[in-house]
């Protein structure tokens, strides 16, 4: 499953059924684990944001999110979140992604997780640009524990353009 599959995602309270709201982000750990989800709600001058973290979501597919009940749902300051897929000053979707030796090998188009392993992260979908998916393709880039995401960009070890495989 992609990251950006989950955004949009209807998100439900196991005790009642109720509808809480939709996924508007997911939330990242330093060591690239999902460590929750962001709802949509935000007010535009508020400094808060609505989350439910990793260990309240019950379970996730392709058309919901689930979580124990609607107490999971926190307040959370924006300022204080370093790491999202998708919006804010930490997000990881666009950054270029380069090599130790400076190559650039493309850019974080989406996250793969597998959802059997729960909240790891297993690879990187990299985009070389709008001609270049369409003629060939995103490629994966299997996630290694020495990917690490600096403030304008994702480092890779050196020659991981060589461990890029077709989408």
């Amino acid at each position: 499953m992609k990251l950006q599959e989950m955004i949009g995602l209807p998100v439900f309270d196991v005790d009642n059924g109720k509808e809480i709201g939709k996924v508007l982000d997911v939330l990242l750990s330093e060591d690239w684990k999902i460590a929750g989800i962001m709802l949509e709600g935000k007010t535009l001058f508020s400094p808060q944001i609505k989350a439910v973290l990793w260990e309240d979501i019950i379970a996730y597919g392709e058309d919901a999110v689930m979580i124990r009940n609607k107490q999971a749902v926190r307040k959370m300051d924006a300022e204080h979140i370093e790491l999202t897929f998708a919006l804010g000053s930490g997000k990881v979707k666009e950054l270029p992604v380069l090599t130790s030796e400076g190559v650039m090998i493309g850019h974080v188009s989406d996250v793969y997780f597998d959802q059997h392993l729960g909240n790891t992260i297993t690879g990187f979908e990299i985009s070389d640009g709008f001609i270049s998916d369409l003629v060939e393709g995103r490629k994966l880039l299997p996630f290694t524990g020495d990917i690490v995401k600096g403030e304008n960009a994702v480092m890779v070890p050196a020659f991981s353009e060589q461990r890029l495989e077709n989408r």
